[in-house]
């Protein structure tokens, strides 16, 4: 065992509050949805039981229309905002009131799989209930969030897509105002420099729609009615397809032949609606903005995640590899979460540029998928030495490796016990 791998476990082990695990202290001192779904992976690698635990967690902040949300607040912090008293969702167990996407299904998988080649006595009653919820949720987008049955999932807040301040919302947020009912006190920049996060225009509107609904309750009917920010999102839908085939398989591995077949179809609509939003002259996929009815033109990595949940012809994979080593070219560090030539890329502000390693671990599985193995070990590799020389950040500056944001993250663990062990 390296002393990576050794780290790796020590950052899991300091960021472990009580059976769930924080991103990092301070900056982010609860428990997030689509971090822990990542972190239980990491955990599979050497403590099965607590992979499993990660999961169990997450779900006691599940509503009761099945949504998991993206923040679930088990123990008061002072250290971050927005906390509970400005979502004001009114859940037993404090909440945020929106979700992220859905790595659950995934991670759900992967976890039960290994306690099953392990042996473990009862990881099909363990199994069972989070199946449940999985399905629970994976419906909740489906009505919620695709309320017409397009097949691709919306977003209702940036946030939603765990790429806070990506240059794909710059234009749907551009018509968000900047007034709210809510005081901004930001805490992150006590504790990352702020040319690293979001600017203070971006949290203003961030928080109007915080705003905008909870007046609406919070009910999903009335939210959708009155979102002034909604974007059909080809990462999440790519996701949630991706996770619909793992709870789809764990389905028919627990005899629910009804439910995997009602997932299957949920699966085929949505793998239909990403083919419709690729675009041969951008190499990419797209979102759209449902709002202004217009694709969103701006370059992230979300055009490549589809990757994870289809089988591309070849010249649609020749295209999207090709597309995608132009934006490696010359970088310290692939993959960019927008590339340096787009006018709006900033090597080390958030999403508006720099290198996740939970973003390339999607990709890495969507390249394998695609029979590109070449080019996904390449990835890998890349992603393992920048982790080794610049440390377990939150993310990389693409141009110079460096490490930036929080630090001791906890994703960032994980995806190098995965990446180290092969998996994907």
């Amino acid at each position: 065992m390296t002393d990576f791998i050794q780290r790796a476990r020590d950052i899991l082990r300091t960021n472990d509050r009580g059976g769930y695990t924080v991103p990092t202290d301070r900056l982010y001192p609860f428990q997030w949805n689509w971090d822990s779904a990542f972190v239980s992976m990491g955990f599979a690698h050497y403590d099965v039981l607590r992979a499993y635990r990660e999961l169990e967690r997450l779900t006691e902040g599940q509503w009761a229309d099945g949504m998991i949300p993206h923040i679930i607040f088990h123990e008061p912090s002072d250290t971050y905002f927005p906390g509970p008293n400005v979502w004001r969702t009114n859940q037993k167990k404090p909440t945020s009131g929106i979700s992220q996407p859905p790595v659950f299904g995934m991670a759900l998988k992967r976890v039960h799989d290994v306690a099953n080649a392990q042996g473990i006595p009862d990881a099909l009653a363990r199994t069972l209930p989070l199946y449940e919820a999985a399905l629970r949720w994976h419906r909740w987008w489906y009505a919620a969030r695709d309320p017409d049955a397009t097949g691709l999932v919306a977003l209702l807040h940036p946030w939603e897509s765990g790429s806070d301040n990506s240059p794909a919302w710059d234009v749907a947020m551009a018509r968000i105002p900047t007034t709210t009912h809510t005081e901004v006190v930001r805490k992150d920049l006590g504790h990352v420099d702020a040319d690293m996060r979001p600017r203070e225009e971006d949290y203003r509107r961030f928080i109007h729609l915080v705003d905008a609904y909870s007046a609406c309750s919070w009910n999903p009917v009335a939210q959708w009615e009155a979102a002034p920010f909604k974007i059909a999102d080809v990462q999440t839908t790519a996701i949630l397809v991706r996770s619909g085939e793992a709870i789809e398989q764990l389905a028919s591995l627990l005899g629910r032949e009804n439910e995997a077949d009602e997932i299957a179809a949920m699966n085929a609509r949505s793998r239909t609606a990403l083919l419709s939003q690729w675009r041969p002259e951008l190499r990419r996929f797209v979102s759209r903005d449902l709002s202004s009815g217009q694709d969103v033109q701006a370059p992230t990595q979300a055009g490549f995640i589809p990757l994870l949940a289809l089988n591309l012809n070849q010249n649609m994979l020749d295209a999207a590899c090709s597309e995608m080593k132009l934006w490696s070219e010359g970088l310290v560090v692939p993959f960019p979460s927008a590339p340096r030539n787009f006018p709006g890329f900033e090597a080390k502000r958030y999403w508006r540029g720099p290198v996740w390693a939970v973003i390339n671990w999607l990709l890495i599985d969507g390249l394998r998928r695609n029979g590109r193995a070449e080019m996904a070990e390449d990835l890998r590799k890349s992603t393992i030495r920048v982790i080794e020389t610049s440390g377990f950040a939150e993310y990389f500056d693409p141009l110079t490796g460096e490490g930036c944001g929080g630090h001791e993250f906890s994703w960032t663990a994980a995806a190098y016990m995965e990446l180290l062990g092969g998996g994907a």
